[in-house]
């Protein structure tokens, strides 16, 4: 068994959630963790895994876009808090005799392993961008550009890449592993069902989309808009994990932002969707892309009630197109994670063969 450092992005839940299935399955194969996040990854870990905080590079949105520049001079004002968070990392490495990095695009981690010359296995979706073949409009080339620089930069040189996608492509880099999405247990286990509810999700609140819904001859159970009950043909929920996910299975149609995670899900389920991907980053608007692309759903970078409408009225087309979404476990997955363990810590000369 294998002393293992596993850090995970705390930007959104994402990263996170997937997490959580690696970790219980390291957990349960009889692996010592230390798990090192911050924000929402810290808080939806430590109740199951003893979480080290770290600072964590962070995205700033206004009106669902991200802006670049307030991004960076944030996170530049941050320098010292990093390098404080790495340096202690670093201390708490050698404590703990790690000897593997896993990382979940949380860079910390990965640049130590490197220092310390562990073997160092990425596991994430981001880097279908860089290590397969895929399209998308000519139009956002330069966010495309953008978003395969921090790709590179956030974890480089990893030993493994295991990439999870929702579609397949062709891979184009040494040492990458192409998987279907990583999915919660209860996701897995679900029987889903086509209620009378649209389920809608935002990241940050959206008073311009709340009024533009109102005017839809729809019910909508709307999470993220900073309020609760009953308002028109919208209820609005608070924050929670149990009750989202009823009604993620329930839904006959979601309606919300393109991060990867609440689209796979959704697409498992067999839940027609619209997008509504977040300006200028374009992992959302990669995922947005292929969504349209291969049936299952739609995205417009702006809304308006023929849009919203449309969508609806095509629901029965999304969802004959969702019957032949593949769909699969995590165990192809997990096993390679296995097998990769067991390679790189068997002994020196693993270690040496597994690193470039």
């Amino acid at each position: 068994m294998a002393n293992i450092l596993y850090g995970v992005n705390g930007e959104g839940s994402g990263h996170s959630t997937r997490a959580l299935e690696v970790l219980s399955h390291l957990q349960a194969s009889g692996h010592t963790l230390h798990v090192a996040s911050f924000d929402r990854g810290l808080r939806n870990l430590q109740e199951r895994f003893e979480v080290t905080e770290i600072y964590g590079l962070r995205l700033t949105y206004v009106n669902n876009q991200v802006r670049y520049r307030r991004t960076i001079a944030s996170n530049l004002m941050a320098v010292g808090k990093r390098a404080k968070s790495g340096a202690a990392l670093s201390e708490l490495s050698d404590k703990w005799k790690i000897e593997l990095v896993i990382t979940d695009f949380e860079p910390l981690c990965c640049h130590l392993g490197h220092r310390k010359h562990l073997p160092v296995i990425s596991i994430d979706n981001q880097h279908c961008l860089t290590n397969t073949e895929v399209s998308y409009p000519r139009k956002y080339r330069r966010d495309a550009t953008l978003a395969k620089l921090v790709t590179r930069i956030m974890t480089p040189r990893a030993d493994a890449y295991l990439v999870t996608s929702f579609f397949t492509s062709q891979i184009n880099r040494p040492r990458t592993f192409l998987f279907p999405p990583i999915l919660r247990q209860q996701i897995l286990k679900a029987r889903p069902k086509s209620g009378e509810h649209v389920l809608v999700y935002v990241t940050s609140p959206a008073p311009a989309l709340a009024k533009l819904l109102s005017t839809v001859r729809c019910s909508f159970i709307a999470y993220g808009f900073g309020r609760e009950g009953q308002s028109g043909n919208i209820l609005y929920r608070k924050p929670s994990v149990d009750r989202f996910l009823e009604d993620l299975i329930a839904a006959k149609a979601i309606v919300a932002n393109a991060g990867f995670s609440l689209m796979t899900e959704a697409l498992h389920l067999g839940k027609p969707y619209l997008a509504i991907p977040i300006k200028h980053q374009f992992e959302q608007i990669f995922n947005a892309y292929w969504l349209e692309k291969l049936g299952y759903g739609t995205y417009w970078e702006e809304l308006n009630k023929e849009r919203i409408e449309s969508f609806l009225y095509n629901l029965a087309r999304y969802g004959e197109q969702l019957r032949a979404y593949p769909r699969n476990g995590n165990t192809a997955l997990l096993d390679k994670v296995d097998a990769l363990i067991a390679d790189y810590t068997s002994s020196p000369t693993a270690i040496v063969r597994g690193r470039r």
